[in-house]
């Protein structure tokens, strides 16, 4: 497949995470033949290789990323994790000027960045506070950019497989608190939409909500009818998720910005983007389930 003099190069980061693997798998669907961005392109599979072009690249390099971007047209913009000194805010902050950078000097006329539901608040939000640096870098360059603000993972519950095959589901957010879950398919189908289409312009917000807003009472019991198992939802502390997490590794950045996600969410916060047909998506958390954890 050859890319045709007239079509716009689109640029996808992330190429095997679980939204930017659907976006280029869209993105080929159509007819485009998009440049992947990867650390390690070994990890890249043939069917897929033949179908995109690849250039190996650190994100947190901006004059490897200004090089790679040269010539296109649309990015897809992902902050893979990382740390500077420890810490995750500064690490997305970091991948964040790589993207700036890169639309500003090869002047990309579209920017779709994976951010997510909680940057509207700017601080106070753990981890997400990094995405909000990278909204508001890109948002100074003054090209289109659309943040893409996603709500909680389905696959966020892949972390916790041996805690739900004994029955438990803990969170630190209270039990009775809904909020919007999504599978990151989803977030890729909107995201490659947005990517093929040429009918906004300037800056837009568009959260993803997913179906429906669920408890983790509500989760617990989707999960218990799906995978034929009782699972229960346990709350647990802000002090009890950091001792797990200390346990596990983490230094106290890492830590913070884990537990300040959830503190920054649930109280009394409200999503800039309200739920609409705009920001709804299909696949429920009981569809998914069945799929991936039965």
């Amino acid at each position: 497949m050859e890319q045709s003099a007239h079509e716009k190069r689109t640029v996808v980061t992330t190429p095997l995470g679980h939204v930017g693997s659907r976006v280029v798998r869209l993105l080929v669907q159509a007819g485009v033949r998009p440049t992947v961005l990867m650390r390690n392109p070994a990890r890249l599979d043939p069917a897929t290789r033949e179908c995109v072009e690849v250039v190996q690249v650190d994100q947190g390099d901006p004059a490897a990323v200004v090089a790679a971007t040269r010539g296109a047209d649309r990015l897809f913009w992902v902050d893979p994790p990382a740390l500077i000194d420890g810490d995750p805010v500064a690490g997305y902050a970091r991948m964040g000027e790589s993207a700036a950078r890169a639309v500003t000097e090869n002047g990309i006329e579209a920017t779709v960045f994976l951010s997510s539901i909680g940057a509207e608040k700017r601080s106070g939000a753990g981890e997400i506070d990094g995405l909000a640096q990278t909204e508001e870098l890109l948002d100074a360059t003054g090209a289109n950019v659309l943040h893409l603000r996603c709500s909680y993972f389905f696959t966020n519950l892949l972390t916790q497989l041996d805690e739900i095959r004994s029955g438990t589901l803990s969170t630190p957010w209270p039990l009775d608190h809904a909020m919007p879950w999504v599978d990151p398919r989803d977030i890729g189908e909107v995201a490659a939409a947005r990517l093929l289409s040429g009918a906004w312009s300037g800056r837009v917000v568009q959260a993803v909500h997913g179906p429906e807003d669920l408890t983790f009472v509500d989760v617990a019991e989707i999960l218990s009818a799906e995978i034929g198992r009782d699972v229960t939802a346990v709350r647990i502390t802000d002090d009890e998720l950091r001792a797990a997490l200390r346990s596990a590794g983490l230094g106290a950045a890492q830590i913070d910005g884990i537990v300040g996600m959830s503190k920054g969410s649930s109280s009394g916060f409200v999503a800039e983007d309200e739920r609409s047909i705009r920001t709804t998506t299909p696949t429920t958390l009981a569809a998914w389930a069945r799929t991936h954890l039965r």
